[in-house]
């Protein structure tokens, strides 16, 4: 019976001993936390997209208390909860509150220039001759934005990355993964934006897409605010003057001026 009890205590013994070791040493050694970084970040929209540039909300939360980054940089934290830090850290900016879109409409409608059959997504079939799309900056449709949304806020539809603006938590994970750079901000209160990133002449972008802009102008000329001008063949608005009346969208012979949904 001797033989059974005596490892037993010993085991114990030398258990009790370590338990007390290592919670001498969490003590003693343990890494003091600015009580700010931990307010901050249960402030922050809790995405760790690291759109921001840093690896998550905590070491994000960080640099902003150590005073090497700005509020404005989180596109996922709400205005509310971004005065309240401001407060905390003393000073910053909020920022323009925006949303996301895909400046393109073309997907299947646009011409493809070859049929991929390879392995990946858009990042991949991007090292292919510049993607598979005869518009040289025609959405690929290969999912990369989708599967890498930490709020699963876009699909493909025909072709074409769509995003749901009620998941969207405007971190812009889309937008610095795109290979195209095709997804743009916009101001938050904008009802309308231009769909297409062609820079080419109309005859040439209609040879290959049937949605594209071909830069005929006639939103510029129908708009009752002046908030449109064409730079480069390309229909630019300015929000600051626009009005949200749509009219640009319902002269567009092309229909590439799209009307955000966010019902």
């Amino acid at each position: 019976m001797l033989e059974i009890i005596l490892p037993v205590v010993i085991l114990t013994g030398i258990a009790i001993v370590f338990a007390i070791l290592i919670a001498v040493c969490s003590v003693k050694f343990a890494v003091k936390t600015d009580e700010k970084i931990e307010e901050i970040e249960m402030l922050l929209s809790g995405a760790n997209c690291g759109a921001c540039g840093y690896a998550g909300c905590a070491d994000f939360a960080k640099a902003l208390v150590e005073g090497k980054a700005e509020i404005s940089s989180c596109n996922a934290t709400s205005k509310d909860n971004k005065m309240k830090i401001m407060g905390i850290i003393g000073g910053g900016e909020v920022g323009e509150e925006t949303i996301v879109v895909c400046a393109c409409c073309g997907g299947n409608s646009c011409q493809d220039k070859y049929d991929y059959q390879g392995y990946g997504d858009c990042a991949s079939v991007e090292l292919l001759a510049g993607g598979r799309k005869a518009c040289y900056l025609g959405c690929i449709g290969m999912s990369r934005c989708v599967n890498l949304c930490p709020s699963h806020a876009i699909d493909i539809v025909k072709g074409v990355a769509i995003i749901n603006q009620k998941k969207c938590t405007q971190c812009g994970v889309c937008i610095l993964q795109c290979p195209k750079k095709i997804m743009k901000r916009i101001p938050a209160t904008a009802k309308y934006y231009i769909a297409c990133s062609s820079l080419e002449k109309g005859k040439d972008v209609r040879a290959v897409c049937k949605r594209g802009c071909i830069g005929c102008g006639l939103c510029a000329k129908n708009c009752p605010s002046e908030a449109i001008v064409i730079k480069n063949n390309l229909p630019v608005i300015d929000y600051s003057k626009c009005t949200n009346c749509g009219l640009c969208a319902s002269k567009c012979p092309a229909k590439c001026i799209l009307e955000v949904k966010k019902d």
